[in-house]
């Protein structure tokens, strides 16, 4: 358990000299506040993009050995690797149980907080313990303390499995901790200790871009079009339309025959229209070239 004087020494958990006042402030210059330290993170989130790459491309080469990419925290932090989690299959296409969510206190932690779950470090070890070799770990803590990540972390390792820290904390010590740290110096908050704001959004953005990052590395983007996208609903559907207008440069109407052709891949269609050849050898040559249509273009 960390003392009272570890906490207080946290940049988390200091006082923002910039939101003193803040009780006394109108509901527009709170408003203000609040979204320029937002603009402050981001901006601090940037600098860390060496490391929010190498975190990527950990994530690229789990997927591509058929490990998992596990998101791991506990609060703010662990519903925003859920949400990470949650988001990855209709946009790439990947399989559920490929990209994970773990939230301190189980699922029902997600909706409602369960108190002192961030504190047993012992259900954390046993939760990294899980991970094989082939998989990744990201543990998401705000503070860089939270006992629940830190065993994960430590278990993981112990696994061979490897591991990511995205945190807004940084301070010495934190490299022993895992293979990559994201430390985003973000600083304290405008309403103090609570980090679902500007950490919050600076972890998304960190979140989201080594996702991203590594799923265009894995083949899931064309030029900048989500060719994996599942269709599971009307704007999806339409955007699928769209995509294969797009990229093989035919109507909204033919662009729909394709597609039923192709069983609803978008890859399939655009390699289909691009090429003029059956989804059977459209499907052929996205294979041969990892997936990736760029590569089944060129391949003639």
């Amino acid at each position: 358990m960390k003392t009272q004087t570890a906490w207080s020494k946290l940049p988390t958990e200091s006082r923002n000299p910039r939101s003193r006042g803040l009780d006394r402030l109108s509901t527009p210059r709170v408003v203000a506040l609040l979204l320029d330290e937002d603009r402050r993170a981001l901006a601090a989130a940037v600098r860390t993009a060496p490391a929010v790459a190498r975190a990527a491309t950990l994530a690229a080469d789990a997927l591509e050995a058929g490990g998992r990419i596990v998101f791991l925290g506990a609060g703010t932090s662990g519903r925003l690797g859920v949400l990470e989690a949650a988001e990855s299959p209709p946009t790439f296409g990947s399989a559920p149980e490929r990209i994970v969510g773990i939230m301190a206190g189980g699922e029902g932690a997600v909706f409602r907080a369960v108190e002192g779950a961030e504190d047993r470090e012992d259900v954390g070890r046993r939760e990294g313990r899980a991970l094989r070799k082939r998989d990744l770990l990201v543990g998401v803590s705000a503070s860089s303390v939270t006992p629940f990540v830190h065993g994960a972390l430590a278990a993981a390792r112990s696994k061979g499995a490897r591991t990511v820290l995205v945190t807004c904390a940084p301070r010495p010590g934190l490299r022993t901790l895992a293979d990559v740290v994201v430390a985003i110096p973000t600083g304290p908050e405008v309403l103090t200790g609570s980090t679902r704001l500007k950490a919050g959004s600076a972890t998304k953005a960190v979140l989201n871009a080594i996702t991203t990052a590594a799923m265009v590395r894995l083949g899931k983007a064309y030029e900048n079009l989500m060719v994996d996208l599942k269709q599971t609903s009307a704007k999806l559907v339409d955007r699928a339309r769209r995509i294969v207008a797009t990229a093989a440069d035919v109507s909204g109407a033919e662009a729909d025959r394709l597609l039923r052709a192709a069983g609803g891949e978008a890859k399939t269609a655009i390699v289909m229209a691009r090429l003029d050849v059956s989804a059977v050898e459209a499907r052929k040559r996205l294979a041969r070239a990892g997936g990736q249509v760029r590569r089944a273009l060129a391949r003639r």
